[in-house]
């Protein structure tokens, strides 16, 4: 899991430090953002301290408008503690002069922000569940053929490198080689890229690295891409069953995620690079109600269940 620090938030999202320069550094857990209404009215009992603290137009109007002096300052020393990682004001409000004492005591970063509350949370939230999200490195390659991710497995030497290089002359493009990393984003979303030292890179054995983005362009990689499809290659084995009509779908689960899973023997002759892109294709076909194997074996039971009428 990635780290992400106060400072990071700052850089990211252009925001001004007002306070508690000193815990600049401090990290964040957690997506899950709080505005503490409830905590400015005096109940802190389950007040999620270990989150981003938001104060909206509402909280402030509140805590100038119904509080006393010596209640704004308890009240504020309570909303900074030692494992609060930062405290944003929206909406460029003026910073209250209590809290920026109670967060320069404690070491809390204040930030201030020209964005209304709901759109910094927004923002924020989905920037955090990127992050923060848990990442797995997977030994494979990562390929965007027709909008879909495909992620390519099988032993050393099986040829996946190469399939990847056909695709990518063919006009899909590359967006991890030999480390695939997986984060997951979603329940059911996964997110690949490649390591930074081998991004846009691509090995073929014998000729060595190449640079795809320098020898096809730009269009011929990405940086990122959802994981919609895995592939696995294995040498073909005569004394296995292969699936002949694809009725059978097989899974792979990363994490939460269960992935439709194709087996492809490898066996000389045989044109990967088209049956991948096809794979795509028929995933897409899959995706909007079409599925040609329960057609194909529905016709066939119809044909065979089918009597001749009787004659005269």
């Amino acid at each position: 899991m990635a780290k992400v620090t106060v400072k990071d938030i700052l850089k990211n999202f252009k925001m001004e430090l007002v306070s508690g320069e000193e815990g600049i550094n401090r990290q964040i857990t957690t997506s899950d953002l709080s505005r503490p209404g409830i905590e400015l009215a005096g109940f802190y009992d389950h007040y999620p301290a270990e989150r981003v603290q938001l104060l909206g137009r509402t909280e402030l109007s509140f805590f100038h408008k119904f509080l006393s002096p010596q209640e704004r300052k308890e009240r504020m020393e309570k909303l900074c503690t030692e494992i609060t990682p930062a405290i944003i004001v929206t909406r460029n409000q003026e910073v209250p002069e209590e809290l920026i004492r109670a967060s320069e005591r404690v070491g809390v970063p204040v930030l201030r922000s020209p964005m209304k509350t709901t759109k910094i949370s927004s923002l924020l939230t989905n920037y955090l569940e990127g992050k923060l999200a848990p990442t797995i490195s997977i030994h494979g390659v990562l390929v965007d053929v027709y909008g879909v991710g495909v992620l390519i497995t099988g032993k050393s030497g099986v040829g996946k490198s190469e399939t990847a290089l056909e695709l990518v002359k063919r006009g899909h493009r590359l967006v991890a080689d030999d480390c695939v990393e997986i984060r997951q984003e979603d329940y059911d979303t996964l997110v690949g890229n490649a390591p930074e030292l081998i991004e846009h890179l691509l090995e073929i054995r014998g000729l060595g690295i190449i640079n795809v983005m320098t020898l096809f362009g730009a269009g011929s990689v990405r940086s990122h891409k959802r994981i919609s499809l895995c592939i696995h290659l294995e040498n073909w084995d005569a004394n296995k069953q292969y699936d002949r009509i694809g009725l059978e779908e097989e899974k792979m689960k990363i994490f939460d995620t269960e992935l439709p899973k194709l087996t492809i023997p490898v066996q000389p002759g045989r044109n990967l690079a088209v049956i991948i892109e096809v794979a795509a294709m028929n995933y897409r076909l899959k995706r909007m109600g079409v599925n040609a194997a329960q057609l194909f074996t529905e016709k066939l039971y119809s044909s065979i269940t089918q009597r001749p009428d009787d004659e005269d």
